[in-house]
């Protein structure tokens, strides 16, 4: 990599990355580096697992007023200016559903209803699952296709629920277990944040040795290998920091900011 790469397109990831998922906080290190970053010109995306009603908020905190985000693991492209879903990919969950079933006994769910909220198999907490929850009948959350679909193992942790799924095939759909919380988040086949990005960049026109990516968390593995630069947050997974280009400080370190600083320095 150049000593002078200074990336036209910049994707970040927001809980763990831009959010430090212990204070639910942007520190202002880190509000000051992103405004920097677009204030050089740099096409900003937010790339995240988040639905967009949990993605919004983010937005309006950082200032941002225009281009994309990425929500729900790359399932929805959102027009930041308008505020509103521009693309939707949606899958036919019901298949993958009844096989969670099988392998988490006593998981939770919810299907998002872009920009209406969850329907849910029973409640999730509110500062999680972002947006209203309708409480469902199991065999009514799938009926119709969905953009994601989350399986909440309550009472379990994330590493449990990774060694539960380790080899399980789920048909057509990509799957990711969370760092922090015992969810499974399930989007349509062959979509990422890599794959959503890589599309995004061809449709802007971007050389694709000019973009930057950071992540901490294992829905960010494509994503960092996508980007000409891929790094991970220094408290993310070994075998993330192992995939990425490098790693920088961790999020409670305003590892991100000292990162975009020196970029758009």
């Amino acid at each position: 990599m150049s000593v002078d790469f200074k990336p036209d397109l910049v994707a970040l990831d927001i809980d763990g990355t831009l959010l430090d998922p212990d204070t639910d906080t942007i520190s202002d290190a880190v509000k000051a580096a992103v405004r920097r970053a677009v204030d050089s010109g740099a096409q900003l995306v937010l790339a995240t697992g988040r639905a967009f009603l949990g993605t919004a908020p983010v937005l309006d905190e950082l200032g941002l007023t225009s281009g994309f985000a990425l929500c729900s693991n790359g399932s929805v492209l959102v027009d930041v200016a308008r505020r509103e879903p521009v693309s939707v990919a949606s899958f036919d969950a019901a298949p993958v559903l009844r096989a969670l079933q099988e392998h988490l006994p006593g998981a939770i769910f919810a299907a998002e209803d872009v920009g209406v909220g969850n329907l849910v198999s029973a409640p999730f907490d509110p500062d999680k699952l972002h947006g209203p929850q309708r409480i469902t009948p199991i065999d009514e959350l799938t009926a119709h296709p969905v953009p994601r679909l989350i399986a909440e193992w309550t009472e379990h942790d994330p590493a449990e629920l990774a060694e539960t799924l380790a080899g399980v095939r789920l048909p057509s759909c990509t799957i990711s277990v969370d760092t922090y919380e015992p969810w499974v988040t399930v989007v349509p086949e062959g979509l990422s944040k890599g794959a959503a990005l890589e599309k995004l960049r061809t449709e802007l026109g971007i050389a694709a040795g000019r973009t930057f990516a950071a992540g901490d968390g294992t829905n960010d593995f494509e994503m960092l290998s996508w980007a000409a630069r891929g790094v991970a947050m220094g408290q993310a997974p070994l075998d993330l920091r192992a995939t990425a280009d490098d790693t920088i400080g961790t999020v409670a370190e305003d590892g991100l900011a000292v990162e975009l600083n020196r970029l758009f320095a």
